[in-house]
Order: structure tokens, then C-alpha cells, then sequence
């Protein structure tokens, strides 16, 4: 194992994103403002900003013999991640459609395209690189089965396995034992575990029942409230509260907070201090518009959290 490496296993998109003043509801029409286009998908966004805030990152993912798939190729090489397990398909690359209202909430509609056609053995045909990682860091909008795959390989290994469960979807029981952390907000934790973690008493039973599915760090995400650190051997939990910035933009603002505390891990920092970082790198992502382009640098989260990392 390499030591402070991180793979991110994941999506690929182009996102396509329109301003307006709010949702149009089922059946309406509703005129928008600016239209931006730029790089996208969970994965992509986590290893970029990964890499932008400081860790050694190479990125797998599947994508288009196509223009979107070619370009998303050479900007991942331009932002310095290892690209070498990228992979083609025959089939479109991923995009998403993406409509930001006036208070910064985001409302997204992916196509999966070539995302969708991950398969086990592509997995496998990358399990020397999962191997010789520190950190791996997963997401759902990939096939669960090779999610699935890829944490496995990694625990056998003894890489240090993260799961974004985002999008939300039921997952097999068996693989949570292969996660070491898992990074859930409230409408996740209460697919997973059947709790809404809406009050303290939900809360701790939402945390139970995912410790008892054999998960062993867990960290609630909750948007502008912050999240609250589980960890596996203490009993306490930890509230770590967002800083109060404007939000002009969400979209992105999990991703950054994933890419930001493998980071902050695989320098040695403690869970609670990982999660201060990604926190503050969270709160900077909010400010600006668009997923890949909010993304911060490390200096500008090194002057917001002033944790050290």
C-alpha cells in the first residue's frame, strides 16, 4: 500500500446547469437565467477536489467514446489526477441536468450512460491500483455491484474503504462490513436504516442500527446544521456545526466535504479533524456556482478552518 494514496471509484458527468428563481412544478414552464456547462458526476467531483485540496489521487470511472468523454478525460489530467484506469464504452458518456433556484438548492437529473456499464470485472481489471491504495472513497451512481466488488477488494487489502451512499438506493447487508466509514445525510441514514434522524431519540437509534450492520466510523451530514462524527470506539458523538456563509449554489457541496476529509486522513488527521476540514472546504464550495468549478484550493480552506491540515 502506497501511503496517503486515495482512489476514487465513481461517476463521470457533464453537468449542464440553468439558474431560475425557483422549481418549476410538474407540467410548467419556467424561464430561466444563465446557463453554465461544465464537469461533473459524484465521483469526478470527489477526486477532483481531492486533488485540488492537497491528496494524491488517481480516479477510475467509465466513459463515452465521444466528445464529453474525451474532453472529461483531458480535463482530469489537467487538474493532476492519475487517469490511468479510466475506461471507454460504447455507450454515451454520463450527463446531468441541473436546475439551481434563488436560494441555492439544486434539483438533478442524471443520465447514466456510460457510468451505468461498470461492471465486476472491470473492477477487477483495476484491483492491483485498489491494492496499493490508503483511501478508497465510493459512491452509488456507478452499479452497486461493482461498488460492491471494489470494497471488498479494498478491506481484503486493508485499505481504509469510504462510502458516499448518494444517491440513496438499498444496498446488500453485505457490504457494509467492508466499510470502514460511511457518510450518509438524513435521507440516506433513513433508507439505510430505517430511522429518521430528525430528533435526538431517532438519531441514536438511526446510529445503532447502522453501527450494527457492521460499519465501523459513521458521519451524518446535515447541509447547513453540519454533522455529527460516530465513531467506533467511543460512545459519544460529535456535532460539528457549518460555518455561516451565504449559499448561492449546493450542488457539489457533498462531494467537496468527501474529497476534502480523505484528504485531511490521509495526512494523519483524526476523524473529528478530517470532518472540521471538509466542513470549512464545504462551506467555501457553497459560495460559488456549478459542482467542479466551486471546488476549492487548499490554502483557501487552510484560512477558513484553521485546524492545521
Amino acid at each position: 500500500m502506497q501511503s496517503g494514496k486515495i482512489m476514487v471509484i465513481g461517476s463521470s458527468n457533464t453537468d449542464m446547469t440553468v439558474v431560475t428563481q425557483r422549481h418549476p412544478e410538474p407540467g410548467e414552464t419556467v424561464l430561466g437565467g444563465n446557463f453554465r456547462m461544465g464537469a461533473g458526476g459524484k465521483g469526478a467531483n470527489q477526486a477532483v477536489a481531492a486533488k485540488r485540496l492537497g491528496g494524491n489521487v488517481s480516479f477510475v470511472c467509465k466513459v463515452g467514446s465521444d466528445l464529453f468523454g474525451d474532453n472529461s478525460i483531458q480535463h482530469y489530467r489537467d487538474e493532476g489526477l492519475d487517469v490511468s484506469g479510466i475506461m471507454k464504452s460504447d455507450a454515451a458518456s454520463g450527463v446531468a441536468l441541473i436546475t439551481v433556484d434563488a436560494a441555492g438548492e439544486n434539483s438533478i437529473v442524471v443520465a447514466s450512460g456510460a457510468n451505468a456499464d461498470i461492471t465486476v470485472d472491470d473492477i477487477e481489471s483495476v484491483r492491483e491500483q485498489i491494492e496499493d491504495a490508503a483511501i478508497l472513497l465510493l459512491q452509488l451512481e456507478i452499479p452497486v455491484p461493482a461498488v460492491k466488488r471494489a470494497a471488498e477488494i479494498a478491506h481484503k487489502a486493508g485499505v481504509y474503504v469510504i462510502l458516499n451512499p448518494a444517491p440513496a438506493c438499498t444496498l446488500p447487508e453485505d457490504i457494509f462490513g467492508c466499510v470502514s466509514l460511511i457518510i450518509p445525510n438524513y435521507s440516506e441514514m433513513h433508507l439505510l436504516t430505517g430511522y429518521e434522524p430528525a430528533d435526538a431519540e431517532a438519531a441514536d437509534a438511526a446510529f445503532r442500527k447502522m453501527r450494527s450492520m457492521g460499519v465501523k466510523d459513521i458521519i451524518l451530514t446535515m447541509g447547513s446544521k453540519g454533522c455529527i462524527v460516530s465513531q467506533h470506539d467511543s460512545d459519544s458523538r460529535i456535532s460539528i456545526p457549518a460555518h455561516k456563509v451565504r449559499a448561492v449554489d449546493t450542488t457539489g457541496a457533498g462531494d467537496t466535504f468527501c474529497g476534502a476529509l480523505c484528504v485531511a486522513l490521509s495526512e494523519g488527521k483524526s476523524l473529528v479533524e478530517a470532518a472540521e476540514f471538509a466542513t470549512a472546504a464545504s462551506a467555501l464550495a457553497v459560495q460559488k456556482f456549478g459542482a467542479q468549478d466551486a471546488i476549492p484550493y487548499r490554502e483557501d480552506v487552510m484560512k477558513l478552518s484553521g485546524n492545521g491540515c
